[in-house]
């Protein structure tokens, strides 16, 4: 972290805030106040999810990119399982390249779906998104609706945020 602070970069400590370059002091903490949400995703999907990321970024949340918040020699399975638990929200983006992939994406879905079991049933935690035509899930499609960024990414993307933000609010997501 020293090392990291020490080239000007700024450390993230997730659910807490960051230490930023301050060219006063060195660095400061600034804290979190903008809800965090996990994104889950497979290596082949990351154009769509980096767009994602940033949009959600734009409209004033901390979205939780492992590309983008994973330091060198962090053990990342640990630091994926840390972010889950202290994340707001989850997007977990289903595609064709997903669904039938083995390894980390379906980890950490089963990891959030546990995550999801110590919050209130009516809350919202896990969203499910589709990049494409792919069939989600029998186990997440039973219980949770999903929404679709394709064909019209813009209309499901405002879904999201309105989801996000209701969630936020403790407004009735059914509408």
């Amino acid at each position: 972290m020293r090392e990291c602070l020490e080239e000007g970069k700024t450390v993230t400590i997730d659910g807490l805030g960051a230490f930023r370059p301050d060219g006063n002091r060195g660095y400061r903490f600034v804290a979190r106040s903008a809800p965090s949400v996990f994104l889950a995703y497979v290596q082949e999907d990351t154009r769509q999810v980096e767009r994602l990321c940033d949009a959600l970024e734009a409209r004033g949340f901390d979205p939780w990119l492992d590309r983008r918040k994973l330091l060198p020699g962090q053990n990342w399975p640990r630091s994926i399982e840390d972010a889950l638990e202290a994340t707001d929200f989850v997007i977990a983006c289903f595609s064709r390249n997903s669904v039938s992939k083995k390894g980390g994406f379906q980890a950490e879905i089963r990891y959030a779906l546990d995550c999801a079991r110590r919050i209130p049933l009516d809350d919202v935690f896990l969203i499910p998104v589709r990049l494409d035509a792919c069939a989600v899930p029998a186990s997440i499609r039973r219980e949770i609706q999903y929404i679709d960024l394709f064909p019209d990414w813009q209309r499901g993307f405002r879904r999201v945020v309105s989801i996000l933000t209701r969630q936020l609010r403790r407004e009735p997501v059914f509408s």
